[in-house]
Formats: C-alpha cells, sequence, structure tokens
C-alpha cells in the first residue's frame, strides 16, 4: 500500500483507539438488524454487511464476530436484506464513520466495482461470494475470502459417477435445482458437476433445470410436480443443503423413498450433515462457514496494516498465478459422505 494511504489508515486506528463510541456510527440501530463484537476496540472498527442472513451465513457472521472480538476490533454486522442498495448505504456509513476495513457478502457479485467505489481507500474484503470479475481484486485495498466454487460441483460429480459406474451406468438422467442464478456460486456448482461426470466418463442428460433461489421451501415446490408427474430420472443434483432437503421433503410428501437415488446438496450444514447421516441425502460438501468469517477479518486487518490480504494466514494461498493471487484467501472445500459425516456433525 502506498505511504499516503498507510499514513491515513494509521491515523484512522488511533482517532478509532481514542474515541471507540464515536467511531462506530455504522454500529447504531436500524431496521435491517445489526450485531456487533464485544471487542474493545483498541485496533479500531470494522463493519460486516450480510446479504442476508440463513444458517450458512449465520454461522460465519457469528465467526467474524468472534475474531474480531479476539484481534481487539469492534466489529459491527449488518444485514442488507438482499438489497444491493443498501449494502452501497452501510458501505459508505461505515467509511464515513471511520472503519479501518469493511467486509461485505455481496447481493450481486456482478455489481462488486460498485462496492469497491463506495468503500474508496478503505480496504474491503469479500467474503463467501467472489466478484464475477475476478480483476476487481486487483485494487490494493480489495480482498475475498471465501471457498473455490470450481471445486465443489466437481466433488458432486466424482461422487455421482462413482455411484453410476458401480452400478454399471455410463449415462444418466438428472433433475438441477439451481441457486440464484447468474451468481458465481450457481454457474460453478452447476459448470463443475457436469464436468466431473464428463470427466469421468458419464453422459448426464437434464430432465429438468429448476431455479430453487437457495431456498427449501421454494425447491420443494419445485420438485413436487416432477414428481407427481412419473418423470424418470436418476438423481437430484442441488447447489446447496437447503434445496436438497427442500427435494427430499418433497419426496416424502409424495410417498418417494428419498434413498432410492442420489441427492447431493453442497454446503454441509448442520440439517444437511443430518440428512447424510440418516442415508436420506447421498453426500454433500462442506464448505466451512467459521473459517470464512476467521479468514474474512484476518484478511481485512492485513489490508488495514498495508499488507497483503493472504500474509501469516492459516488457510489457504491462491497458486493461479494472476495478479490479483495475494488478495485471496481460500478456506477448502471437503466432501462428505455416509464414511466421514460424523466428522462434521
Amino acid at each position: 500500500m502506498k505511504l499516503k494511504k498507510m499514513m491515513a489508515m494509521l491515523l484512522v486506528g488511533a482517532t478509532c483507539a481514542g474515541m471507540m463510541a464515536g467511531c462506530g456510527s455504522s454500529g447504531s440501530s436500524n431496521s435491517s438488524g445489526s450485531a456487533e463484537s464485544t471487542g474493545s476496540g483498541d485496533k479500531g472498527t470494522m463493519t460486516l454487511i450480510m446479504s442476508s442472513r440463513d444458517e450458512f451465513l449465520s454461522t460465519l457472521e457469528s465467526a467474524a464476530l468472534k475474531a474480531a472480538e479476539d484481534a481487539g476490533v469492534k466489529l459491527t454486522s449488518q444485514d442488507a436484506q438482499n438489497d444491493a442498495a443498501k449494502q452501497i448505504q452501510y458501505i459508505e456509513t461505515a467509511v464515513n464513520g471511520g472503519d479501518i476495513a469493511v467486509i461485505v457478502n455481496p447481493v450481486d457479485s456482478d455489481a462488486a466495482q460498485s462496492l469497491v467505489d463506495a468503500a474508496g481507500e478503505t480496504p474491503l474484503v469479500f467474503v463467501n461470494r467472489p466478484p464475477s470479475d475476478m480483476n476487481v481484486l486487483s485494487a490494493e485495498n480489495v480482498g475475498f475470502c471465501g471457498s473455490n466454487e470450481d471445486t465443489s460441483g466437481y466433488f458432486q460429480g466424482e461422487y455421482l459417477a462413482e455411484y453410476f459406474k458401480s452400478q454399471g451406468k455410463t449415462e444418466i438422467s438428472y433433475v438441477l435445482l439451481q441457486g440464484e442464478l447468474g451468481q458465481v456460486s450457481q454457474i460453478k456448482r452447476c459448470a463443475g458437476v457436469l464436468k466431473a461426470l464428463e470427466d469421468n466418463g458419464i453422459k448426464a442428460t437434464s430432465v429438468v433445470d429448476l431455479a430453487g433461489k437457495y431456498d427449501r421451501a421454494e425447491a420443494m415446490n419445485k420438485i413436487s410436480p416432477i414428481l407427481t408427474s412419473g418423470q424418470k430420472f436418476d438423481c437430484i443434483i442441488s447447489n446447496n443443503d437447503a434445496m436438497a432437503l427442500g427435494a427430499i421433503e418433497a419426496c416424502e410428501a409424495a410417498n418417494v423413498d428419498p434413498s432410492s437415488f442420489p441427492i447431493v446438496g453442497i454446503d454441509c450444514t448442520k440439517d444437511g450433515a443430518a440428512a447424510v447421516q440418516a442415508k436420506k441425502m447421498a453426500m454433500t460438501v462442506y464448505q466451512n462457514p467459521t473459517g470464512q468469517g476467521k479468514g474474512a477479518v484476518e484478511a481485512a486487518l492485513n489490508l488495514a496494516a498495508g499488507k497483503p490480504a493472504n500474509e501469516g494466514t492459516e488457510f489457504t494461498k491462491d497458486e493461479s498465478g494472476e495478479a490479483y493471487s495475494d488478495s485471496i484467501v481460500w478456506i477448502p472445500f471437503e466432501p462428505v459422505t455416509a464414511d466421514n459425516v460424523a466428522d462434521y456433525l
């Protein structure tokens, strides 16, 4: 980071340490709900801006609050309720309040540059959802902490390929439950599972692709008509656990045994892991929300100190060789099946 910016950040840190409460204007109560760490604020204040709160993101949020507290940083968390404009407002409030860094779980990955612009010279870390254009991370005060979505769906595909090969099948049909259309995670998770199937000699044909929006109830509603139509398929592929669980509920409501064909998810949430243990879901892929929350705080503190986002982190560094590699902190995905699910409960 340039000397001018470094001096500015040190000045902000000193001001926040001296004023503490006055520096945290972004921590005021609001209609969208907020949460704060109980950190002393000796190292300044930061804001975490969530796109929304579900089981996974709430765990990430709790981990970030704990990591900030341990680091002596006062962290305020805001819920944008899937409103991209509100995220920009929260960033502006954090910057005007003197935060040393901002962490954001973006509503719209395509609009990442607008979030960077709103942050200005204040360090900004994207968490969980990366910018659609990773070149946004080339700015010296911008970082990303999350899991490599190129691998998540691939683990699903490897499992399914092994499963069907054991049955002597090389051609299958599938139902696909997709997350929010156009999001990086939705695109890469879908591409990854299909690539793994192809790489492992399985010809996979879609029966129907459904937009489940990562929502359990939405997935249940979308799957139910397929089950009652008599349409044949070999498996249900879901972009996350919540939709996979919705598919399981739809099966049970239609008197279809969900263990009679593979249903695969991603995230390894508490309910998802329980479904794998109960053999209602064939497998899931663990995405570490605790690691993402902790890693995002570490990355933000690094940037605020003028260091690369991934310096000194216990997590995985990016080895792509891109100009923005030092701006990335990877939290690895892990495949979870009946054989190892006990380790994740």
